[in-house]
């Protein structure tokens, strides 16, 4: 039976106060209820049900274990970070993704492994997630647009799920893309941008432990708009480097395309590391808009690498942070 597994690494906070205390009490109750009664052995015994439904509790993750109050910062609510979405697939409006992906069916579930490793071929989301214990933590979300949420995200180390396809020493890359289908994605019958959508990482910061294979968030399986099954988290990166419904994953010895990079080259580069100091061509960076926070949203600065520096600014030794945005 999959477990979460509590791992206190520098970047992790202290537990307490994610969802008020009365909320945790009948989560766990709720948590214990279910695993007495079975219910986690559903999906081939990932632990957690093949939803119909768009958000399926996550019946042996419990409450989330890390905790944005050291930081002075409050988890977004469920509402507003799952209906206030990038995910152009779905359409380009905040609320077109949760509007036109009712109906999108995200299991079953393949995913294609090429490249430079030793384990290739096409596996099953049960042959990727069931050997792992997923972990919920607590990340800063930053998107490019200059607006943040804090999300509990439920998943995996994706060096965990990397390290089991054995990259060679070829492998300097690691490519991904979503899934292509016009007619269960609607958005993709439109050119706003290039088709599929494909993003990479560096093979150190995909092996970087902050890095995430996310299944689920606010313990429950990844709603469709948010990227079911499967969506990456890099949280110390701009939000468009965490690419949703993943079908393809390549070991690559070259800088692999990304297609915000191929839509506008001078705007989006390949690392686009949260910078304060790095201004988009058409906006500063120096401030996000925390959604969620009111009428009238608070702003606040934001932090060099989204706040995790001291976990991931050793990647960047040597390299003109303007220059390589």
């Amino acid at each position: 039976m999959i477990m979460l597994i509590k791992r206190r690494e520098s970047w992790q906070l202290p537990e307490s106060a994610v969802t008020p205390r009365e909320v945790f009490e009948d989560r766990r109750r709720f948590i214990q209820g279910a695993s007495a009664l079975g219910l986690g052995a559903i999906a081939g015994g990932l632990g957690f049900p093949m939803r119909d439904a768009m958000a399926a509790p996550l019946a042996t993750v419990h409450p989330a274990a890390y905790s944005a109050e050291a930081l002075g910062l409050d988890v977004t609510a469920k509402e507003h970070a799952t209906s206030y979405n990038n995910f152009y697939e779905f359409g380009t409006g905040k609320s077109d993704p949760v509007e036109n992906a009712q109906d999108f069916k995200p299991l079953p579930w393949t995913v294609e492994v090429s490249g430079h490793a030793a384990n290739t071929g096409t596996f099953s989301y049960e042959d990727l997630v069931s050997p792992h214990k997923l972990e919920e933590r607590v990340y800063r979300f930053r998107c490019v647009e200059a607006w943040s949420m804090v999300v509990p995200w439920v998943g995996i180390p994706l060096a965990d799920m990397l390290k089991r396809f054995e990259p060679t020493s070829g492998a300097k890359y690691v490519a991904f893309e979503t899934l292509y289908d016009p007619e269960r994605m609607p958005g993709q019958n439109r050119s706003v941008i290039p088709w599929p959508y494909v993003e990479g990482l560096r093979i150190d910061e995909a092996m970087n432990p902050l890095t995430m294979m996310v299944v689920g968030m606010y313990g429950e399986t990844l709603p469709n708009q948010n990227g079911a099954p499967l969506r990456l988290i890099v949280p110390w990166k701009y939000g468009f480097k965490s690419i949703k419904s993943i079908v393809k994953i390549s070991f690559t010895e070259e800088e692999p395309k990304t297609t915000w990079n191929m839509a506008n080259s001078r705007e989006y580069g390949f690392y686009s590391n949260v910078n304060p100091e790095k201004s988009h061509p058409r906006w500063s960076q120096a401030k996000e808009r925390v959604i969620g926070s009111g009428l009238f949203p608070e702003r606040r600065p934001t932090p060099m690498f989204n706040g995790y520096g001291e976990q991931v600014a050793h990647l960047y030794d040597g390299m003109d942070l303007k220059k390589f945005f």
